[in-house]
């Protein structure tokens, strides 16, 4: 019999579709809204824990663990929002989110309003009371970042000098307000950055040189509250009933919860308001005493994944812009964490800085999340840029 000849189709050679090549390969709802789904959860689950805590702290009141709640949810809204930019709009923004973060330190100086003997709150009649310095959290390193964007890496003597103009000015803004506190965070989250541009061993000495010999400075023109915290912190029992009230009760606290704690509720020193400040900087002691250290290993443990998986999003970066910003606003994160774990435990002096998305308080929520907000972003949006 006789054969005839196979005759090929003309479009098989020409596959619509490489088998390997991913051309087509359809998104996930997570990198349509540019957020990551395990960052995003492990947030999601500290949010949750310290509302279960705060309700205990505030003194069982439901009404500062609704409005907790609402703060986060906003906080929330942001993050997702500023996720959808792209990290070239942040480096556009740079400057201008300085400027109006310095015009507001300025405008706090002028017309600010008073709370707890400092002056550190912007208020508009009817709608918002803020503080501006929260804010500088972001914009400082984002215009550092920005600034070490266009320069030569590692950066060289006058580009460290030109970043410490930058740093400075915000930092002494905040800190004569007064609030030390927020001043240092602010300066070590643009330090962070500098640091990784790549520094020389000889500059960070000599960086480091400086700032040794600028203590017995900073020393004479710190206010009296904040030698006394210094003080207390070399020696508690000095002023049992003063000064050294506040670390006295923490510790006592957590030492007092042993392994399990006392049990949800049941704190002594928190419910009796032995414990100052308990839903605010000081929320981790009331979490020692009622669940022990099995509850703050937990807590603790549950921050280092949020910053591991932070740090691979940051490395993940494919430009400058990006692995600067990026790496600041996790460690950043980090540095908020172990200051204030170290204050509670008395390892560190007192300096008022809250736990991460576990204390009390609406602007540091807002300011926390929109940093992780772009962070995704970064992360999401390097796809986009040629290999």
């Amino acid at each position: 019999m006789r054969s005839w000849p196979a005759i090929s189709h003309p479009l098989r050679r020409y596959p619509v579709r490489p088998p390997d090549s991913g051309i087509a390969r359809r998104k996930s709802i997570w990198e349509r809204i540019h957020l990551d789904p395990w960052l995003l959860g492990l947030l999601l689950l500290l949010m949750g824990g310290g509302l279960l805590v705060l309700y205990s702290a505030s003194g069982q009141r439901i009404d500062t663990v609704i409005a907790q709640a609402i703060r986060f949810c906003i906080a929330i809204v942001v993050m997702v929002v500023i996720a959808q930019f792209s990290p070239s709009t942040f480096l556009r923004w740079a400057p201008l989110a300085y400027g109006v973060g310095l015009a507001m330190l300025l405008a706090v100086e002028i017309a600010g309003d008073v709370g707890m003997g400092a002056k550190r709150w912007l208020v508009i009649p009817g709608v918002i009371r803020f503080q501006p310095s929260e804010m500088m959290k972001l914009a400082v390193p984002l215009m550092v970042a920005a600034y070490l964007n266009r320069c030569q890496l590692p950066p060289r003597f006058r580009d460290i000098v030109v970043c410490a103009v930058i740093i400075g000015l915000p930092v002494v803004l905040t800190a004569i307000q007064p609030d030390l506190g927020t001043s240092l965070l602010v300066a070590s989250a643009a330090v962070i950055v500098v640091l990784l541009a790549g520094l020389s061993w000889r500059l960070i000495g000599l960086i480091g040189a400086l700032i040794a010999a600028g203590l017995p400075v900073l020393w004479m023109n710190m206010h009296n509250y904040q030698r006394q915290r210094v003080l207390t912190f070399l020696d508690p029992d000095s002023d049992p009933l003063g000064s050294g009230w506040n670390i006295i009760q923490s510790t006592t606290a957590i030492g007092s919860g042993g392994l399990w704690g006392k049990g949800w509720l049941e704190g002594t020193q928190s419910q009796l308001e032995f414990l100052p400040e308990r839903h605010t900087d000081f929320i981790i002691a009331v979490l020692g005493e009622e669940f022990g250290l099995v509850g703050m290993l937990v807590l603790l443990a549950l921050y280092v994944m949020i910053v591991a998986r932070g740090l691979w999003l940051a490395t993940s970066s494919q430009d400058t812009f990006g692995r600067l910003f990026a790496g600041s606003i996790i460690l950043t994160f980090f540095i908020y964490v172990f200051v204030n774990v170290g204050m509670v435990s008395g390892i560190l002096p007192v300096v008022g800085v809250p736990l991460p998305l576990v204390s009390y308080g609406g602007t540091s929520s807002v300011t926390l999340l929109a940093g992780f907000g772009i962070l995704m972003s970064i992360h999401a949006h390097r796809r986009l840029l040629p290999r």
